[in-house]
């Protein structure tokens, strides 16, 4: 027997306190480079967000919650509870189903989709996996039941194209492509999609990822969002906010439908964004002919009006402003509401937590977690964060480790470091690399023990 196929049998059910409980139902909203404190309920009072505020009101709200960088690290890291590394993502994933065999995460890593089947969850991927485009991998093959959407990282919602380089088509059902729906708005089709499953398995259990492809550039926002950000003085913002606002519609459909057939209270909903905000502000078509149909210098990027507060840094670095991200978890039958919670947690914690509000405990031969259970710091704000200041990253050949205050930046294969510190009166802004060598000793010791512990066996 696979080591796979052993994970997948010893998933075990825990009693319930009570006999007559039913476990929950789960839906992950998953957001796409929304910034550090992009919604009013982070402070960013020229934002319209009320569905996610009203999560917030309902849940915990996490204020040093990170995931990753980038969109492919982030995605692994929430769906097995692991560093990306360990499943052989560390650098950018095949993104054409039909091009040749790129990098996908392996098979042999359980999701939280294959962890929460044998417990007799339906489950569903409605919107962006970028963990693989290789029609031997991707959600159908990782524990999902239905799978709608974009293997890649993001396209024109529209003509539901890719945009990088010459372009190619990528909207699929499963591994079959999508080629009759141009000119719909993509958000809204994986949305009804969702609102379609829920419907369906109303009587549960059911786990429902929703990782949406906003507000990830081209910022096409719904023109009736775009009105709120009239009087905005910076364009830039304006765009953004107008996007921001569009996914916080879609959040509140998706949470509205749970109300409607009475199952809210009883369903464990989990918000966090990918990344920090894009810069990506010069991103334009540089080819003629391109194959979505768009001229050569079509822009598409982003607008860059994320806000990250006092910190500094977006999406594809590692300060502050690139990995730190919005994060709520919301159940009211079970959790507090209205909560804030300061300590450290990641992207990787979702899945134990889930699996221990379940009644689902993983056996002896699931893999190892890198995660952490939330659930006590969910209990009290006084206990002590798993990660006691201690966090890990790398992309490719960047990597960033964080001890407490102090963070050390590198690259792979260069002797130049960055040295950080969160507390300055300037976070970050500094660089203590050459007034402190034992700290980059120490700290880059811990990185080349941590990095070779995480390589792929």
């Amino acid at each position: 027997m696979n080591p796979r196929t052993q994970a997948l049998l010893c998933l075990l059910l825990l009693p319930w306190p009570l006999p007559a409980a039913a476990p929950p139902n789960v839906v992950i909203l998953f957001t796409d480079d929304q910034g550090t404190l992009d919604a009013n309920c982070y402070g960013s009072t020229d934002l319209h967000t009320p569905h996610i505020d009203k999560l917030a009101a309902t849940g915990v709200r996490f204020t040093q919650a990170y995931a990753h960088t980038v969109c492919c690290p982030a995605r692994a890291a929430l769906l097995t509870g692991r560093h990306p590394q360990r499943g052989g993502v560390r650098h950018w994933t095949q993104g054409d189903m039909n091009s040749a065999k790129g990098i996908n995460m392996a098979l042999e890593e359980l999701t939280l989709a294959e962890a929460l089947k044998p417990a007799g969850y339906r489950t569903a991927l409605f919107g962006k996996w970028h963990l693989g485009a290789h029609k031997d991998h991707g959600p159908k093959k990782q524990g999902f039941d239905e799978f709608f959407g974009i293997r890649d990282g993001f396209i024109d919602n529209y003509n539901h194209y890719f945009l990088h380089g010459s372009g190619y088509h990528d909207l699929y059902e499963g591994t079959e492509e999508v080629l009759d729906a141009a000119g719909s708005y993509f958000p809204e089709m994986m949305v009804r999609r969702a609102l379609e499953f829920i419907e369906e398995n109303r009587d549960g259990p059911f786990f429902l990822y929703v990782p949406f492809n906003i507000p990830h550039y081209p910022e096409q926002a719904l023109k009736r969002f775009e009105a709120l950000y009239d009087d905005l003085p910076d364009p830039a913002r304006r765009s953004y906010g107008a996007i921001v606002s569009t996914t916080d519609h879609y959040i509140g459909q998706v949470v509205g439908k749970l109300e409607a057939l009475g199952i809210r209270d009883d369903t464990i909903v989990i918000f966090m964004s990918d990344n920090g905000h894009s810069e990506e502000t010069r991103i334009v078509i540089r080819v003629e002919n391109h194959k979505s149909g768009l001229p050569k210098d079509h822009f598409y990027g982003a607008s860059g009006g994320g806000s990250t507060g006092k910190w500094i840094g977006h999406k594809g670095n590692f300060l502050e402003g690139g990995i730190r991200v919005p994060a709520i978890i919301s159940y009211p039958a079970k959790l507090p509401q209205g909560a804030v919670r300061r300590q450290t947690i990641t992207a990787m914690d979702w899945f134990p937590t889930v699996l221990e509000l379940c009644g689902i405990a993983p056996g002896d031969d699931a893999p190892k977690l890198d995660g952490h259970s939330l659930v006590p710091i969910i209990a009290s704000a006084e206990a002590e964060s798993n990660y006691r200041g201690v966090l890990h990253f790398q992309w490719h050949k960047q990597w960033a480790v964080r001890r407490g205050e102090w963070k050390l930046l590198g690259t792979d294969g260069k002797p130049d470091v960055s040295l950080r510190r969160l507390t300055d009166p300037e976070p970050e802004v500094k660089d203590h690399a050459k007034d402190r060598p034992g700290i980059v000793a120490e700290l880059r010791a811990m990185h080349e023990a941590w990095a070779a512990e995480v390589k792929p066996r």
